[in-house]
């Protein structure tokens, strides 16, 4: 592992996902930012495109948010596993995870996402931000690749896609 200077600098950070949970998110630090890493069930998936027609940017478009193997659907390499930097894109403050569907505080075509308290954005589970909120763009998709089945290094490309 890399020491924390050298994290700091933007060492790559490898993050195992073997024993993440369905529904749960594991928080790495690199470049002294939290990364999520959310395991997502085929539900969650499914969920995906019922939430297009409210988000600003639903295809993903805005290129400099995420790799170009990240400009999908799902925003991520494998679609079970997702990928982010855990700050908000309209003034850096850090969001929670809110993976339960039709909260009372969110309303009941929430399915899922994440919340940020400071001025209220919202994102859905792959990361678009939804229209009508602060924040300008969807959350950032770092640079990642697998190493191993499951084992994602943070913060390089690698060359398998």
């Amino acid at each position: 592992m890399p020491s924390e200077r050298a994290k700091n600098a933007g060492a790559p950070v490898d993050a195992p996902v073997d024993k993440l949970e369905e529904g749960r998110l594991l928080t790495v630090e690199w470049q002294s930012k939290p990364v999520w890493i959310v395991r997502r069930s085929q539900q969650t998936l499914d969920n995906l495109p019922k939430n297009d027609d409210r988000l600003r940017d639903p295809h993903s478009e805005v290129e400099s948010q995420q790799p170009p193997y990240a400009q999908n659907e799902v925003r991520s390499r494998k679609p079970e596993f997702l990928v982010l930097v855990g700050i908000c894109t309209h003034l850096g403050c850090s969001p929670t995870y809110r993976p339960d569907i039709g909260p009372a505080d969110l309303g009941e075509d929430w399915l899922g996402g994440f919340f940020c308290p400071c001025h209220s954005s919202t994102y859905d589970m792959a990361g678009r931000v939804f229209q009508g909120v602060p924040a300008p763009l969807n959350l950032l998709v770092p640079s990642h690749y697998y190493l191993t089945e499951y084992t994602i290094r943070v913060g390089e490309d690698g060359e398998a896609a």
